[in-house]
Order: C-alpha cells, then sequence, then structure tokens
C-alpha cells in the first residue's frame, strides 16, 4: 500500500512539469530565448555578454568549445579562485575526456534544476505508457565509480535518482530496490553482487533501468555466476566472505526468495529473468547506433516486461527524452543548438527540419557555455515545433559499451607503447562480438625492422596498452564491470597493408581507407583479413586486468 501511495505522489510531483512540457510545445523560440536570458543573467561575469544579449548576439560572441576550453578554469573553480556559475556549486561529476583522462562537470543547483526539467516529464509519461509502474519497486542505475579513482572521487557516483529535484527524490527513493550506499563497496565485483542480491530478494520488481544493455545482460550472466552464493546470502541475511566491502550495506534476509532463486537456476538461462522478476513491467537502456544488436538481446532475456529506448544524455547535459514513443529536445532544460554535420553551420532549434544531421552545443547553468557534446542526431520530425532525433553515434572514436573511446585517446596510447617496445604503431581496433561473447579492443602494431628475428613480449604489449587505457574513466569503469574483455595485441610485419585488408574485409573500397587511430569493427572482419591472429583472439590472450 505504501508504495502505491508513494508512485501516485511521485506522478503529482511530476505533473506540473508534464504539464507545461506539453503545453509551450508549439513555443520553443520563446522558451529558448527566455532560458538564454536567464542563464546569461547568472554567467554574464564570465561570458563577457550583458544579461539582456540576443540570441544572435551570444551565437556571434562566444565560439564553440569543448572540456579543454574549459579545464583550467574548473581547476580554478575546485581550489576556490574563480566561478563559472553565479549558482551554487553541489559536486563535480566524473566522466571520460577525450586527450584527457578525466574530465570534471560543475553540477550546480541551477544545473540539477535543468536536468529535472527534463526527467520530470520523462517519469510521466513512462507512468502513462506503463501502468504497471504504479506498483512494487523500481531500479534506476547506481554506477559505481572504476576502483582506480575510488579516493580521488570520494562521493561523486553516478546515481539516477539523485539527478530529480527535491521532494521528487525523496519519493523515488522509498520506490528503490537497490540502495545508493552500493556505489561506496569496496571492489566493482561486491557492487555487483550487492546490487543483484537487492533485487532478487525484490519480487515485485517493476522497472529496470540501465544505460548500457550490456550491463544488464552482464548481471544475468553474474547472477548464474554467483548463484550459489547469492543464494546463501538470501538465505541467511549474511554478506559472507564480501562483508568487509560492504560494511555501509546491510544485506538482505529472503529465504522465500533464495528458494526462487536456486529454482531459476536450473532453468533455462534464458528464462532467468522472467522467472525471478515475472511482473517486471518496463526494461529501459540505450537500444540505438552501437548498443543495438545488445537490446534486442536484452528484449529476449524479459519477454514479459515492456522495453523503452534511452534518450540521448550526458555527464554534462540532457539533449533528448524518451516521450510517448517520440524523443523530443528537453527544450525547457538547457539553451541548445546544432551544428550541421556536412556543413558546421550552427542552428537554432527552431530553425532545424526533418532529415538534418547535427551535433549538439549546451550552454547550461553550471556555467559552461557553447560546449559541444560531440554526437551525431538525425532530426526525425516535429512535435508541435520542438526537433524529435534519432541517435546516430558518436561523432569522433568508438563507444561499444558506454567507454567512449576517442582518437586522442587512442593515438596517445599506440604512440606510448610503440615508443616502449620499438614498434610502429598502426590502431586500436574496437572488435565488437556483436552478441558472441564479450567486445573487446585489439591493438594492432607493425614490426620494426630494428627487430631483426627478436620475438617482442606480446603479453608485456597488451599489459602496457591495458595499462593506458584504463587511464580513461570509462574504459577503466566498463573493464571493472566485465563488459569488454582485456587489451589484446596482434602484431604484423606489414602494420598498413593488414589495417586495409581488415577494412575491405568490412566491406571499405580500397583506395577509400585512411588510417584512423581507433575503428570499429566486427569480429567476422578480424577473422577474415588476419586468419593468422584468430586462434590467438578467440583464445583469450589478453592484459593483466
Amino acid at each position: 500500500m505504501l508504495t502505491s501511495l508513494t508512485h501516485r505522489a511521485l506522478r503529482l510531483a511530476c505533473w506540473r512539469a508534464d504539464r507545461v512540457f506539453r503545453a509551450q510545445r508549439d513555443d520553443i523560440e520563446r522558451v529558448q530565448r527566455h532560458k538564454l536570458s536567464q542563464l546569461l543573467a547568472q554567467s554574464a561575469p564570465q561570458s563577457g555578454l550583458l544579461p539582456g544579449a540576443s540570441w544572435e548576439d551570444f551565437r556571434d560572441s562566444l565560439p564553440l568549445t569543448r572540456y579543454a576550453d574549459w579545464q583550467t578554469r574548473i581547476a580554478a573553480q575546485r581550489e576556490g579562485r574563480d566561478a563559472l556559475s553565479r549558482s551554487p556549486l553541489v559536486r563535480y561529476q566524473p566522466t571520460s575526456g577525450s586527450s584527457e583522462k578525466l574530465k570534471l562537470i560543475p553540477y550546480t543547483r541551477s544545473f540539477l534544476g535543468e536536468l529535472d526539467a527534463a526527467i520530470a516529464p520523462w517519469v510521466a509519461s513512462l507512468y502513462r505508457q506503463h501502468p504497471g509502474l504504479a506498483g512494487g519497486v523500481h531500479y534506476w542505475s547506481v554506477s559505481w565509480l572504476p576502483e582506480s579513482q575510488r579516493q580521488l572521487l570520494d562521493g561523486n557516483f553516478n546515481d539516477d535518482s539523485e539527478l530529480l529535484g527535491g521532494i521528487k527524490r525523496l519519493l523515488a527513493a522509498r520506490s528503490q530496490a537497490v540502495p545508493a550506499g552500493v556505489a561506496f563497496a569496496g571492489r566493482a565485483d561486491d557492487a555487483m553482487f550487492a546490487t543483484l542480491a537487492c533485487l532478487i530478494a525484490q519480487p515485485e520488481l517493476r522497472l529496470l533501468s540501465v544505460w548500457s544493455p550490456t550491463f544488464a545482460l552482464q548481471m544475468l550472466e553474474a547472477i548464474a555466476r554467483w548463484g550459489v552464493e547469492l543464494v546463501e546470502v538470501l538465505r541467511t541475511g549474511h554478506w559472507g566472505s564480501r562483508a568487509a566491502s560492504l560494511v555501509t550495506m546491510t544485506a538482505p534476509h529472503a529465504p522465500q526468495r533464495a528458494a526462487v532463486l536456486a529454482s531459476a537456476l536450473a532453468a533455462p538461462a534464458m528464462e532467468m529473468g522472467q522467472r525471478l522478476w515475472p511482473r517486471l513491467a518496463l526494461v529501459s537502456a540505450w537500444d540505438t547506433a552501437d548498443a543495438a544488436p545488445w537490446a534486442a538481446q536484452l528484449r529476449l532475456a524479459f519477454p514479459q516486461a515492456g522495453f523503452e529506448g534511452k534518450g540521448l544524455w550526458a555527464t554534462e547535459g540532457v539533449v533528448t527524452i524518451p516521450y510517448e514513443g517520440l524523443y523530443p529536445l528537453a527544450y525547457h532544460s538547457h539553451v541548445y543548438e546544432f551544428e550541421r554535420i556536412d556543413t558546421g553551420e550552427v542552428l537554432a532549434p527552431w530553425e532545424l527540419r526533418e532529415g538534418d544531421e547535427v551535433s549538439p552545443v549546451l550552454s547550461a547553468g553550471n556555467g559552461l557555455l557553447r560546449y559541444r557534446l560531440d554526437d551525431r542526431l538525425a532530426v526525425t520530425g516535429l512535435w508541435g515545433k520542438v526537433p524529435c532525433f534519432q541517435f546516430l553515434g558518436r561523432r569522433f572514436g568508438v563507444d561499444l559499451v558506454g567507454e567512449k573511446m576517442s582518437p586522442e585517446a587512442a593515438r596517445q596510447v599506440l604512440a606510448e607503447t610503440a615508443l616502449a617496445f620499438d614498434l610502429e604503431p598502426v590502431s586500436l581496433l574496437a572488435v565488437d562480438a556483436a552478441g558472441h561473447g564479450r567486445s573487446r579492443y585489439v591493438a594492432l602494431f607493425g614490426r620494426s625492422s630494428a627487430q631483426g628475428g627478436q620475438a617482442p613480449d606480446r603479453e608485456a604489449i597488451a599489459a602496457a596498452v591495458e595499462r593506458g587505457l584504463r587511464r580513461h574513466f570509462h574504459y577503466d569503469l566498463a573493464r571493472d564491470l566485465h563488459q569488454l574483455e582485456p587489451t589484446a595485441v596482434v602484431l604484423v610485419d606489414d602494420g598498413w597493408e593488414a589495417y586495409q585488408r581488415i577494412a575491405v574485409a568490412g566491406g571499405m573500397i580500397a583506395g577509400n581507407i585512411k588510417p584512423e587511430p581507433v575503428r570499429r569493427i566486427p569480429l567476422t572482419s578480424l577473422h577474415a583479413a588476419l586468419p593468422e591472429a584468430t586462434g590467438f583472439f578467440l583464445a583469450g590472450a589478453r592484459a593483466s586486468s
């Protein structure tokens, strides 16, 4: 009864923002111009523009930026010497950089309000489209930090419910299946174990909301792997050998659910999700671009539930939300511009037309102005006058499972390793397993003529590449979560020739191939182009993790 009342109160708390979001969809230009005036009023000292500056003055006076343009000022702000915004600072949120190993994005009170303005209509739409969500408990993903960066980033973890404002956050917390404290587990494996124990203890799980579908699939694999141990924890209510790592969490005591899990473990693997949570109403995860094949697998794993793809949401801000079958711009959140992919022209959101391919530019209440997200979007139509989008992928780099590998990061790691081992760097290949096991990165190097007949230490090379890649936040986290296999290395006599063979095997025309520091390829292309490396790859040769 209490849970039903909580859901009713949460829907009511989201009602006003949802009503305004719907009512003003034909008035996007006025809303966005007003948002700009508000933004300049709180950031005018550092922007150099007066609060009353027009949209056109703003566009013509300030350059487009990326994190590198703000890094020095963010560092100064962390030391108390500067402020990007007049809005009070709440925390810094970590994410991956490009050439930077780590980006720390300021989250101010104003910025969190902008995120809440997107979440509220999204949540209202969820309840309308999936009435089964109004009972039971929900899981909104809590992403723990990479183990290597726990001390540096203590207290800065990604809890979806933390993005809600005020009363909505309190209400959402009352219906959560997994406490946010799981993020403070001593090890990533223990955080995953505790998450699973809490979820399995809940027979009335109604929502499973994650970002990468590979994460949810990994959860099901982990249930099978740790099944006996999970049964014991649920039966006794004690963490056992994991107690020291999970000191901030109470182990769930659910003997009846232990019996349900034991029965599910004896059934076919693809029935696991349905047997554990028969009343699951909705699974939410990325389902476009690189995530599409994994999302298809996730749908099959939970046939009893509906499925909804995510909107475009970055640590730096929100662009689109799922809303009644569409993905409209979250036009009540930040100030938005869009850079045309083909011409570089920068357009206001009300200037977009169906079929445009663009990259979003955000100006937000955290003080970051005209900030490029470097994602590729296609305008699929209009909801009123609000543009709707489809995510096409990253503009630069590769993102197999959310690791956000940039060309700059790949180039740097390849160059460092090549210098250390006297090799010729060629490319970092993101090998997409497309559902046949886990994906991984394969570093392609050419042997140096100076090496003569000396056999290079392949394991040491792979370990060096792996260490370099793990300096980057999201790759490090993906490895901690076992979403990617460790880096492998392929050494060839003629690196460029091997690279061309791989590209041709993937369907490219030989004359159109250009070298890229990081390149996504299907596993079949690697097999076809480099059969001598196939056994090595399939055997799982890897760097030490």
